[in-house]
């Protein structure tokens, strides 16, 4: 008799045990990074015997993604922008949303112009590393307040091979060097403070202050609008993500701080997500 299950069967009970909309998908990336495989592995193999070791990688990943830690910490790594990224919990999780802001960004950046561009609260460097691999003339910044996520940031750079990215301490603008910039993007901290779905879900696994900021969510991008301006070129863009509600608060925060050209843009869910406006008169 073969007590070795096959891939087919692993799959099939996890999925049952994580009982979610996500589970088959879930389970196959967890299966994969304990084989070393891509997920394709699977599908091409599925009556492929587990030996031990895998089998308890397996089982082990599962019952944490029972407990609701998410994937990506688990595997420690995120697609986006087509790179594989490195995340951890010191980290935001990158997410299909905030590519709308890279491409919005990538409009406004032409290939061939050697360009300063700035993504303020950088994280995992997502956003920074983006524009670098698209833009290899422009020379590119990332701050963050954390330096564990700046060392991710860091490690992340050093494996794709960008060497027009660096990656600095500091709060928001504070550590931004002398000199304008054509551009200043950020994916900050956009959730009011006692918002529930902060309890629910892979946010709970997810470093706080990369997620609330005060009573409204707005905290944060208010901040960034102002400071923006003393940091960007006459002309120059400031594109900010928020929640899919807010976009008329910070339209409203971008005219106040005398921004021209203001406009809203939705997501591929067809939520309103990225908001920018160009540096003209100052309030």
């Amino acid at each position: 008799m073969n007590d070795i299950p096959s891939i087919k069967a692993l799959l099939e009970q996890a999925s049952r045990e994580l009982g979610t909309e996500s589970a088959r998908l879930d389970a196959e990336v967890l299966l994969a990074t304990c084989l070393g495989k891509p997920r394709s592995y699977l599908h091409t193999w599925p009556e492929r015997g587990i030996d031990q070791g895998e089998l308890e990688c397996f089982q082990r990943l599962i019952g944490r993604r029972a407990r609701g830690e998410p994937v990506a910490h688990l595997t420690g790594q995120r697609e986006f922008w087509s790179l594989s990224l490195e995340v951890t919990p010191d980290t935001l999780i990158p997410r299909p949303e905030t590519e709308t802001l890279v491409e919005l960004a990538l409009d406004r950046l032409p290939p061939e112009t050697p360009l300063r561009v700035a993504d303020l609260g950088t994280g995992s460097g997502a956003i920074a590393l983006a524009i670098a691999s698209e833009r290899p003339r422009c020379q590119v910044i990332g701050t963050d307040i954390s330096e564990p996520a700046l060392a991710v940031a860091r490690r992340n750079a050093q494996r794709l091979g960008l060497e027009n990215v660096r990656f600095i301490a500091g709060d928001w603008c504070e550590s931004l060097p002398a000199g304008y910039f054509d551009a200043i993007l950020s994916n900050p901290p956009y959730v009011a403070e006692q918002d529930p779905h902060l309890e629910s879900g892979d946010v709970r696994f997810e470093p706080r202050r990369a997620l609330a900021a005060g009573s409204e969510g707005m905290d944060a991008l208010r901040l960034i609008a102002r400071c923006a301006n003393d940091h960007l070129h006459r002309g120059g863009w400031l594109i900010v993500e928020h929640g899919y509600d807010q976009g008329g608060k910070v339209m409203r925060v971008l005219q106040d701080e005398g921004y021209d050209d203001i406009s809203s843009h939705k997501d591929t869910a067809g939520l309103a997500r990225v908001t920018l406006g160009r540096r003209g008169r100052r309030s």
